[in-house]
């Protein structure tokens, strides 16, 4: 049976009702281990390092200090001008990813401390609607901006999305724009913005916000681009190169900055920001 370009990347994780309660095969090096050893270690495959899809709460809890993370805007919701209908109504689909997330956004968006510095932080989570960006997420990340600019905090994004949500047309694509200018202001006060991009970044999240970063990581064999290799080489008409669309790819090209392990992240974002805020921690 053959699988589409985002079918695929949906089955590469497995949901919350999936997830076995025992043992788990790594897809990369077809390892089979202790489910508990493979999550004890941040969903990174103690065999070969192939990191798992996380969901945004995971995400959280790995990069920010215990009990400090105060969600913000959690309430706002998607609207539907276009009353928006392909296979289904945009309507029912948020609905019907509301019911498996628990929320009405594929960003969460908070203030949280990292190693003890206060911190803006947007985190994007895949399992809603392929982490797509559309008005609410857009809207998060400016007031995101707006709440570091008024507490001379940095930014701290998480990206993992398959691009712009098409349910919305010309409002999704405006989030692009929007959140660029947003981020322009934040780079006239010398605040950083730390960009992590990880599997997969595609699309007008990485045409845009993900790409603006001061520090651009990602995580190791994260894919990252703008459209699907099928639909480049037929519109080249050339071969591709193997994994042009890795991180290790991009880092070997000059497009990222860094890659880093996910149970070093949190360290390395620290240690990032004590060298760009260093009155935050007294010196």
């Amino acid at each position: 049976m053959k699988f589409s370009f985002f079918e695929k990347i949906r089955r590469s994780q497995p949901s919350k009702e999936e997830k076995p309660s025992h043992w788990i095969k790594c897809p990369s090096c077809n390892a089979l281990m202790y489910y508990k050893e493979v999550v004890n270690r941040n969903y990174v495959c103690p065999k070969c390092g192939y990191h798992f899809r996380i969901s945004a709460e995971d995400r959280i809890k790995i990069l920010c200090d215990e009990d400090s993370f105060i969600e913000h805007d959690a309430s706002l919701q998607p609207v539907d001008p276009l009353k928006f209908v392909d296979k289904k109504s945009y309507k029912k689909r948020i609905d019907e990813n509301y019911k498996k997330t628990k929320r009405y956004s594929s960003a969460i968006s908070g203030t949280c401390k990292i190693d003890g510095i206060e911190s803006e932080i947007v985190v994007f989570d895949f399992n809603f609607m392929g982490g797509s960006l559309g008005s609410v997420e857009g809207e998060k990340i400016v007031r995101a901006v707006n709440r570091a600019i008024e507490k001379r905090n940095p930014l701290i994004i998480v990206s993992a999305s398959g691009g712009a949500r098409m349910q919305e047309s010309t409002f999704s694509l405006m989030q692009m724009s929007k959140t660029s200018a947003a981020l322009a202001r934040l780079d006239e006060e010398k605040l950083p913005f730390i960009s992590v991009l990880t599997d997969p970044t595609m699309g007008g999240v990485s045409a845009s916000f993900a790409m603006l970063g001061d520090i651009i990581m990602a995580e190791p064999g994260a894919l990252i681009g703008f459209a699907g290799q099928r639909v480049i080489k037929q519109t080249i008409g050339a071969d591709l190169p193997e994994g042009f669309q890795k991180s290790e790819f991009l880092l070997e090209h000059g497009l990222i900055d860094m890659i880093v392990n996910r149970n070093d992240m949190k360290k390395t974002i620290s240690l990032l920001l004590k060298q760009f805020l260093p009155h935050k921690i007294g010196l």
